[in-house]
């Protein structure tokens, strides 16, 4: 049983927030104007060494594009997460998140903005997590097409409408941080915000 909150978090355009989660909690991940991604990343609380792995969960699944019913896997093969609900049906688990050398290379932006990927790790920071430590994120809403013939990937606007949202289960201790994403290709080039719950399992006193 969870504790019901309904109070949701913000995540400000082009930036990343961070949460503790138990096993058993319930994180809610929003898309509250539709067509915007969030990049999420965890690592197992007890060794950050252990992460979200794509590789895994993508191998075991035997599909590329997962949702209700499917779990994401750690690196060391455990599973950090199960997928209970997601009314969008269509997210990202192949590409990296987006970073000042994204900008650079796919867009030539020459200013130098951190992307997802330094957003990320500003927000695992206190946990002693760096930017080298930065996977590739489960890209909630990301909307990828693949050519089946040819490998070609291309980024197209997300299919999440207003509202939208998945449900994780958490199945370990870990920490978690989420992004509204920054790179234009992924949310159809309108920069807009995320929005997160986390709905605590109920626990008995000791």
């Amino acid at each position: 049983m969870t504790t019901k909150d309904t109070e949701a978090t913000r995540i400000d355009p082009c930036s990343a927030r961070s949460v503790d989660l138990e096993a058993g909690d319930e994180l809610v991940i929003i898309d509250p104007e539709g067509q915007q991604v969030s990049d999420l990343v965890a690592f197992a609380r007890d060794d950050t060494r252990e992460y979200l792995s794509s590789g895994r969960s993508i191998d075991y699944a035997s599909r590329l594009w997962l949702t209700t019913g499917d779990l994401l896997y750690s690196n060391r093969s455990r599973p950090m997460f199960e997928i209970i609900e997601d009314t969008c049906g269509r997210h990202d688990f192949t590409l990296t998140p987006c970073s000042k050398d994204t900008f650079s290379i796919i867009y030539g932006e020459t200013e130098g903005r951190p992307g997802c990927e330094g957003n990320l790790a500003s927000a695992l920071a206190p946990y002693g997590i760096g930017v080298d430590q930065v996977p590739i994120a489960f890209n909630v809403f990301m909307h990828v097409a693949v050519d089946a013939g040819t490998g070609r990937i291309t980024v197209e606007p997300p299919l999440s409408k207003a509202g939208d949202h998945v449900r994780l289960r958490a199945l370990m201790p870990m920490v978690a941080a989420m992004t509204a994403c920054s790179a234009g290709q992924s949310n159809n080039f309108r920069y807009k915000p995320i929005d997160f719950r986390v709905e605590r399992a109920a626990r008995e006193n000791k």
